[in-house]
C-alpha cells in the first residue's frame, strides 16, 4: 500500500525573502572568505579541511559516541537526568578546544603574537576557566531543577 504524500509537502521549504536573503548573504560571506584564505597556501588548507573532517568523522565521532554510550548505561535509568547536565557542558568545553587547540596548546604562540600583536599566552587557563564554568552552571542549573521538582513519593 503507497500512501501519498501532500504536494505541500514535496516543495523545497524557501522561507521568507528576509531569510533568503540572509541565507545568500551568509553564502556570500563563506564565498569571501573562502577565496581570502585559499589565496596564499591552497593546498595545505584544502589538505586541512579535508583532514579534518577525516579526523572528525573517523576517529572523534566513535570516540565521543562511545563515552556518551558509557556515560549513559553508567549512570543508569534512574539518573538519566544527569546526563543532559553532562553533555551541553563536554560538547561545549569540546567545541572551544576543538577551535582554539593551537592556541590552548601553545604551539603557535609566536605566529599568533606575530599576526594578532597580542601575547598567546593564558589560552590554557582561559579555557580551564570557561570549561569550570560551563560545568559549575550546569550544576547551578541541575540543583535549581532538582529543588523545584515535587517530591516523586507524594
Amino acid at each position: 500500500m503507497r500512501r501519498s504524500v501532500p504536494y505541500r509537502m514535496l516543495r523545497p521549504v524557501l522561507g521568507s525573502p528576509f531569510h533568503l536573503l540572509v541565507l545568500l548573504c551568509s553564502f556570500a560571506l563563506c564565498a569571501y572568505a573562502g577565496v581570502r584564505l585559499l589565496d596564499g597556501d591552497w593546498f595545505m588548507v584544502a589538505l586541512w579541511f579535508v583532514g579534518a573532517a577525516v579526523l572528525h568523522d573517523l576517529v572523534l565521532l566513535p570516540l565521543y559516541a562511545a563515552a556518551d554510550r558509557a556515560l549513559v548505561k553508567g549512570v543508569g535509568s534512574r539518573r538519566r537526568v544527569w546526563v543532559h547536565h553532562l553533555r551541553v557542558p563536554a560538547a561545549l568545553s569540546g567545541l572551544l578546544l576543538l577551535v582554539w587547540f593551537p592556541l590552548i596548546t601553545g604551539r603557535v604562540s609566536e605566529r599568533y603574537a606575530g599576526v594578532a600583536g597580542l601575547s598567546a599566552d593564558g589560552f590554557l587557563f582561559r579555557w580551564l576557566l570557561v570549561t569550570a564554568v560551563l560545568f559549575g552552571g550546569s550544576a547551578v542549573v541541575f540543583a535549581v531543577r532538582r529543588r523545584r521538582r515535587p517530591p516523586a513519593d507524594s
